[in-house]
Order: C-alpha cells, then structure tokens, then sequence
C-alpha cells in the first residue's frame, strides 16, 4: 500500500503530483514539497529563493491570507452569535469555524500564488 500523499506546502490542499526536492543533498532524507498545482509551486519557489533557511515567522503573505480569513470567520460569529464565550460553543460551531477559518486562508494563499488580489480586513 501506497503511503499517503503529503499536503500542498501552500495551501494544505491535497498534492497532486508537483513537488520538489533538493538535489544537492546526496543522502536521505532529501527535503522536499508537494504542490497542488503550478501556481503553489511557483509561489513556494519564489518565497524559497528569498526566504532565509531557519524562517519561522509568517511571511507577509501568510499574514494577508490570515486577514483575508476574518471576513468568513465574522459571517460565522455572526449566525453563532458575538455574545457566545468561547468554551459556550458546540462542538459543530467549534469545527465551523476552524473549517471557515483553514478554508479562507487557504483560498487566499491560492489566490496570492496566482497573482490576485485578496481582500483583507484592515487591521
């Protein structure tokens, strides 16, 4: 059986046979990515040819894509309700807006590797 295929390093979408991996590394494991497409890809590899190695702060595009995110996370506090503490949600709101919250950021991130605008919340 056929290990799983990794997700898109972009967008988390599931990979659809794009990918890289390291060539001047001779020993296993090589580092590598998987994409769901060309423009995943594309983006990855502009963001690595500029990104410094040990980076683990979110680049300005992860943090465009997360603002993006808000305007679907507000329209589902919006049917749950604003006056509803946090540890009062069911678990079904809870999965709605994580659900909401991974989906819009990953459409953004889609969206920034094609080149178009997203719509951001201003903060």
């Amino acid at each position: 059986m056929r290990a799983p295929e990794p997700p898109c390093a972009v967008c988390i979408r599931p990979s659809r046979g794009f990918g890289w991996f390291d060539p001047t590394r001779r020993r296993p494991p090589r580092p590598s990515a998987a994409f769901c497409g060309m423009a995943c890809q594309g983006f990855w590899t502009r963001l690595a040819a500029r990104a410094a190695p040990a980076m683990v702060d979110l680049t300005q595009q992860e943090r465009a894509a997360i603002r993006a995110a808000m305007r679907r996370i507000a329209e589902a506090m919006d049917e749950i309700g604003w006056a509803t503490r946090l540890q009062d949600l069911t678990e079904p709101q809870v999965l709605t807006l994580i659900e909401v919250a991974v989906g819009g950021f990953q459409d953004a991130m889609q969206a920034i590797a094609r080149g178009q605008a997203v719509e951001e919340i201003p903060v």
